[in-house]
């Protein structure tokens, strides 16, 4: 018995001085990517594990990034995720790389922004690294190839090798008065596979989605998704809602019965002590700036509903993925991380996570979700 424990230790220590090489790899190469525009170095990357998904190379990276531990599986929405820690969306807009994400030891992803009409989204420049607050500036405006397009994409794979949600929001060219017959139609497009959608109507970078604000907008399409949803429904919301706002919301979440909460999108504020000269540019931030709101919001939303709340921003660490499940947050998701730490950070956070939960004497992700309400 003693040698099955060495023989499993030896291999968990392998595996860990590999990814420790990777990890000193990408931080001397980063400084490289990021002398590229940031939308071409994550068209690069992304093209990176386009070739790798569906090979022999995904098989390697999933047996060298995964974290098997039973503490870390969590029950949510009808499925199992093998751990907490997800893909934002916007990283893997048009669900081209869920798998290849997946392999890099995530335990879900969520694609898109998807709406119903494909987009160029805005002009360029439109992204832009804060490299002195490890965060980012987009306003990208959902660029993205159109419901129908992405729905058959996702019909398409023989497996999907996590949880994958979708994001829905709304075409730029749609009145908001045609908004909830909108998200219908994207909804049927994209929900057939996926474990949930995303209602979103919190994206900053886009006009038509800066007026549906209104809590009459939010409710007129809550109502009409869940009048046809087959899959859990989540709604994510913005960080900049006002208290007022913010309760409105929850009380729509709680009278539609929405089963869920993302927690929270980019903010067009920014928060003080930023040190980028970049700060400035117009869009959604993301990233460390943000964690502190991000996480506050969390534990308001859990200590007001019952409902499952996915975590987003500034999550990088796992003492930062930690704080917001203790906060309330069932799963947690980042973007900023994955560009500042690269490939190794769901490993990185899931094994400490790991040692978290059991220093602390959880059993399970689920026993600490809401600990420091």
């Amino acid at each position: 018995m003693n040698t099955i424990f060495e023989a499993a230790s030896s291999q968990d220590d392998f595996r860990g001085s590999k990814n420790a090489m990777i990890s000193k790899v990408y931080d001397a190469l980063r400084p490289l990517l990021f002398l590229l525009p940031p939308e071409t170095a994550h068209r690069f990357v992304h093209t990176g594990l386009e070739y790798t998904q569906g090979t022999s190379i995904e098989r390697i990276l999933t047996e060298q990034f995964s974290v098997p531990d039973t503490r870390l599986e969590v029950e949510c929405f009808g499925e199992t995720f093998a751990n907490p820690v997800g893909v934002a969306a916007g990283f893997d807009k048009n669900a081209t790389i869920p798998n290849a994400l997946a392999a890099l030891g995530f335990g879900h992803v969520e694609v898109g922004g998807v709406t119903k009409r494909p987009q160029a989204g805005n002009d360029r420049p439109r992204m832009h690294r804060l490299v002195e607050d490890e965060a980012i500036i987009n306003r990208m405006g959902l660029n993205n190839d159109g419901a129908a397009t992405i729905g058959s994409r996702l019909n398409a794979y023989d497996r999907l090798a996590v949880p994958v949600g979708v994001n829905i929001a709304l075409s730029e060219a749609t009145p908001v008065v045609e908004a909830p017959q909108e998200y219908v139609e994207t909804y049927r497009a994209v929900a057939d596979r996926v474990a949930y959608v995303a209602i979103n109507v919190s994206c900053p970078n886009t006009d038509s989605a800066r007026q549906l604000q209104s809590r009459d907008s939010i409710e007129a399409i809550v109502e009409a998704v869940t009048d046809v949803a087959k899959v859990p429904l989540v709604l994510k919301l913005s960080p900049d809602l006002s208290m007022s706002a913010l309760e409105d919301t929850i009380e729509i979440i709680e009278t539609y019965d929405v089963d869920g909460v993302i927690a929270t999108n980019t903010t067009v504020s920014r928060p003080s002590g930023m040190g980028s000269p970049a700060q400035g540019a117009p869009g959604g931030l993301s990233g460390s700036p943000i964690e502190a709101r991000a996480t506050s919001l969390i534990k308001f939303v859990a200590g007001q509903s019952d409902v499952p709340i996915i975590g987003v921003g500034g999550v990088s660490d796992a003492a930062g993925a930690y704080e917001k499940i203790k906060a309330g947050a069932t799963l947690v998701q980042l973007y900023t991380g994955l560009v500042y730490n690269g490939p190794t950070v769901a490993h990185d956070i899931n094994k400490e996570l790991s040692r978290l939960l059991a220093q602390d004497g959880y059993s399970s992700v689920s026993e600490a979700v809401g600990a420091d309400q």
